[in-house]
């Protein structure tokens, strides 16, 4: 990490406790018998059970795949330049060390999901990044009698889709509608990757027995996430700590301070699941809910690009975010005088390298924001073991510095979320030099209202979770803020997707959830007038039934361009 964040401890973490707490030793899931010449699951723990995953699901629909070509011309120049900095290996180690380590990655880093999610991260982004370039070629096409169908070869060819024909036939009275047909390509995008992401399932994010199992063995029935709203936290469960997205509540906020009152509710939802179906276990289970918030920070620009609901200080963050979780704790003790049930977790994230630090609270529920295990020390201090090794060292790392009181099924779990984040690190490694170059904020549109279970990519979304504009005002304000920069700034309206999922078996939950997407659009033109009037505001309304695990459903638009399609 940055000497400019903290001072430099000598210790992998600073501790004002000692004393390791035992704990049973994780044994990951079995992964599916490996075809002969694969790596075994000693080497790279799953890395066969997702290959197998991969095989049986069909292969996604590329919005807009760059060409082989181009790929062939990057992927040559970044391992020549990360081959030049690896050091020379001996033929004959004196210990043992893993494959992993002579590649440069871990060995503990599992290669294959990280091919996957590489070419998912690709392809998603691509087709968003390639509006602005088709729209400039379209801009200097000029009207001629052929233009509207050179447009459409064009957008056919690099977007993969055709443009509305009404801007297009209109063109050669004012000139071409860029500003609206920006907002009509991010909105077919958006509906196209969401389409996409329910019906092919490009993350394996619906495998969740295995996670489900995990996470009871450690006492918790479930894991209920709070990152940031800042959309470079939006792939934290999937990428980040690499879980399974259909098995974790997540629900971010700016600043990661959540709604209390929400959170409760949602506690007493699953707690009556538990008494009434068993679901995801039964209420005579010693378990708990497990509730963590993750604050961020910048390694690169700590003074600048760190979380903007908090004036990117990082200790102010996490202190903020230790307070939240204790106000939720509080909140259940007082209600139901059921404290034990609740238990809490701090998350750290360095959103340029996507390196995660973790704080385990005490027997007691207690955070620290000054005691913490940074995975970037705990990758460097076992890269050269064996996997088995680092597994093992990684355990032993995380119980020495975690609170001498702390619970063994946290200890236990942390060492998990340690090890699957070493997978992450060297993602960005690999093909980001070590750090995005984004290290800033580049997201393509906002979300507001409830649902986008679809969006588990870095930088794509910010969100703003809420029911009313009252209730996320300030969630909406700093959005409003980041996208005057990223795209007013240039003479581009600000997309924004206004979305709520509902329960199809419950009556009339489809017209309700209708309803409220209606609601949100007119307060979001009222709140942001000026952006609204001159055409800088753009909304795209949709819905999502849950029980059906099917796509999103588009119920309108303001730009009065997209039929709504029929239930």
């Amino acid at each position: 990490m940055s000497s400019k964040r903290r001072p430099t401890r000598s210790s992998l973490i600073w501790s004002s406790q000692s004393g390791p707490v035992a704990a049973p030793r994780y044994r990951p899931r079995t992964p599916a018998p490996a075809p002969e010449g694969t790596v075994g699951p000693d080497t790279e723990p799953r890395a066969t059970e997702t290959v197998g995953r991969a095989a049986r699901i069909r292969a996604p629909r590329p919005v807009a795949p760059a060409s082989r070509d181009q790929r062939a011309r990057r992927e040559p120049r970044r391992r020549t330049a990360e081959a030049a900095t690896q050091p020379v290996v001996p033929a004959r180690p004196a210990n043992p060390v893993a494959a992993g380590s002579e590649s440069g990655l871990h060995p503990l880093t599992d290669r294959a999901m990280n091919r996957r999610l590489r070419d998912y991260e690709e392809r998603t982004k691509r087709a968003f990044d390639d509006i602005v370039p088709v729209l400039k070629r379209l801009s200097a096409l000029g009207w001629t009698p052929d233009f509207e169908h050179q447009a459409q070869r064009i957008a056919e060819a690099e977007l993969g889709f055709q443009l509305p024909s009404r801007l297009l036939e209109d063109a050669w009275v004012a000139g071409l509608d860029i500003r609206t047909l920006f907002a009509w390509t991010v909105f077919e995008t958006y509906r196209r990757m969401a389409d996409e992401f329910f019906l092919n399932d490009p993350l394996c994010g619906r495998d969740t027995e295995g996670f489900d199992q995990m996470i009871q063995d450690c006492g918790f029935h479930l894991f209920d996430v709070t990152p940031c709203a800042d959309g470079r936290l939006a792939h934290a469960v999937s990428y980040v700590l690499r879980l399974p997205f259909a098995a974790v509540r997540r629900k971010s906020y700016a600043g990661s301070l959540f709604d209390v009152e929400n959170t409760v509710a949602k506690w007493v939802e699953v707690e009556l699941g538990r008494y009434r179906e068993g679901k995801p276990n039964t209420a005579d289970t010693p378990t708990r809910y497990l509730k963590a918030a993750i604050y961020h920070y910048s390694s690169v620009d700590p003074t600048h690009q760190g979380c903007a609901a908090h004036g990117s200080n990082e200790a102010v963050a996490a202190t903020a975010a230790i307070e939240r979780l204790s106000a939720f704790r509080e909140a259940v003790e007082n209600s139901f005088c059921c404290g034990a049930s609740v238990a809490l977790l701090l998350i750290g994230l360095d959103t340029d390298t996507d390196a995660i630090r973790i704080h385990l609270p005490d027997a007691m529920g207690q955070l620290s924001p000054a005691q913490g295990v940074d995975a970037a020390k705990v990758h460097a201090m076992t890269r050269d073991l064996s996997a088995e090794a680092a597994r093992s060292r990684i355990a032993e790392l995380v119980r020495t510095h975690a609170p001498a009181s702390a619970d063994a099924g946290m200890v236990r779990l942390a060492a998990q979320l340690i090890e699957n984040n070493l997978s992450q690190i060297d993602y960005v490694r690999q093909y980001q030099g070590g750090h995005y170059p984004d290290i800033g904020h580049a997201e393509r549109f906002v979300g507001a209202g409830i649902g986008f279970e679809e969006i588990q990519l870095r930088n794509l979304t910010y969100f703003a979770y809420l029911d009313t504009v009252e209730e996320g005002a300030a969630d909406l304000d700093v959005g409003c803020t980041i996208f005057r920069g990223l795209n007013v700034a240039h003479g581009l309206p600000i997309p924004v997707v206004i979305r709520f999922d509902y329960h199809g078996r419950v009556p009339g939950a489809r017209d309700r959830a209708v309803q409220r997407c209606q609601r949100l659009d007119l307060a979001l033109a009222d709140r942001f007038e000026g952006l609204a009037a001159q055409g800088m505001l753009h909304r795209l309304l949709a819905v999502r039934d849950r029980d059906a695990e099917s796509g999103i459903e588009v119920i309108g638009d303001s730009l009065g361009l997209i039929v709504a399609e029929g239930h």
